[in-house]
């Protein structure tokens, strides 16, 4: 135990994970209100694409500035100011649904710049993590850091799917600007050791070429990102096609979706531990590369049930492959890249990651628009088997990576 929770032994990080996790309960929250309210004044599966794709398209868009900036300033400072930022977005969901002024077109401007927040966001906050452990406890915290986001995938869409029900999605949009204001107070009081960061001499587009050269003359950071590019796209997408499947194809209410996202988070905490338990007495990238190939499969088996007990159960097992994937992923690009780079490395993860997902998402809802949801699921799943083992069960060099 004490193995699985050693990060938490350094206080600003103990402070920030738990004020963290409240705040993830929120976005959770936000994220089921922000579905159904789309599938509410749409029905269509391509806007519910859509509302995803503007919501993260800008981290395509600005990750890479937002890490050649986090490599360059106090990335506290650059959280904080991305914390108030999510927050301010919140309070603007909710009052855009209390006003009665909830259109699909004012709510995807809204979601767009919830996205431009993410794109600094991300980048900041994933390099800060060593800033409150340390080098030597960095795979703990990446992993529960993993834990946090996953645990409150459990508890959010729960609370989302009951509130909706009795109370509408506007409650869940002013709860989750409300639980900014813990990680917002922690991050205020924090007090870190002065640093001085690199001079910037080549500019901000030099400073960007610098990290893509490196990353590309790096053969295992260039795999473990093609990688998590092609999943983004072709396997994590499927879950923005849940809603539509729930509604359209079960006949079911917000409840079942909820209990559908807090599956995926029940099996991803379970993954986020097993990570911080067992990841330093095996090869990283072995685990790696069976849970990338794992996930690929469920994503195939998705698109042929249709029970939701067994949807439940598929789905559990899925959100453990897929914390494993990405936490690992994380870490190994963590391991290898040197300090000076580290901001602008994790933002282009935070674009292969997240930046993808529009294109990702808008194919799903085309696809699944058009064939049907198990069509894309179907593909979506091949397609994700057949990259990781090119990229990452194969590879020696990524396979054997410790």
């Amino acid at each position: 135990m004490t193995t699985t929770f050693r990060a938490l032994r350094h206080a600003n990080f103990r402070r920030f994970y738990g004020a963290f996790i409240v705040s993830l309960v929120g976005v959770w929250m936000h994220r089921v209100a922000l579905s159904w309210l789309v599938v509410d004044l749409t029905g269509s599966a391509f806007y519910v694409g859509l509302a995803d794709t503007l919501g993260s398209l800008p981290v395509l868009v600005f990750s890479l500035h937002a890490g050649a900036i986090a490599d360059r300033v106090s990335k506290r400072s650059m959280v904080l100011v991305t914390q108030t930022s999510g927050m301010m977005i919140g309070f603007a969901f909710a009052a855009i649904v209390y006003s009665g002024h909830a259109t699909i077109e004012l709510i995807l401007v809204v979601a767009t710049l919830a996205g431009v927040s993410l794109a600094f966001d991300i980048p900041a906050r994933q390099s800060f993590l060593v800033d409150l452990v340390g080098k030597d406890d960095l795979t703990n915290a990446i992993a529960l850091n993993s834990s946090a986001f996953n645990a409150s995938r459990v508890v959010g869409p729960a609370i989302a799917g009951v509130l909706i029900g009795v109370a509408g999605v506007g409650i869940c949009f002013l709860l989750n600007a409300i639980t900014f204001i813990p990680v917002i107070a922690v991050l205020s009081a924090m007090r870190l050791p002065v640093t001085t960061p690199p001079a910037g001499g080549a500019g901000a587009w030099g400073n960007i070429k610098e990290g893509l050269r490196y990353a590309g003359g790096e053969p295992r950071i260039r795999r473990l990102l093609v990688n998590i590019a092609v999943m983004s796209v072709f396997g994590f997408s499927v879950f923005v096609l849940l809603p539509v499947l729930v509604k359209s194809e079960l006949g079911r209410g917000a409840d079942v979706f909820g209990w559908m996202m807090s599956a995926v988070g029940i099996g991803a905490v379970v993954g986020a531990l097993a990570v911080a338990t067992f990841a330093e007495r095996m090869p990283k990238g072995r685990m790696l590369g069976w849970a990338a190939m794992g996930f690929g499969l469920l994503v195939l088996v998705l698109g042929f049930v249709r029970s939701v007990p067994w949807l439940l159960v598929t789905l559990t097992v899925m959100g453990l492959m897929l914390i494993v994937t990405t936490a690992l992923t994380n870490t190994l690009l963590q391991a290898v890249v040197p300090d000076h780079l580290r901001g602008r490395v994790l933002a282009l993860y935070t674009v292969a990651f997240v930046g993808m997902a529009p294109f990702g998402s808008l194919l799903a809802g085309i696809v699944a628009d058009r064939f049907g949801v198990g069509v894309m699921m179907a593909l979506g799943g091949i397609v994700t088997v057949l990259s990781s083992v090119v990229t990452v069960v194969v590879p020696a060099a990524v396979r054997e990576t410790a």
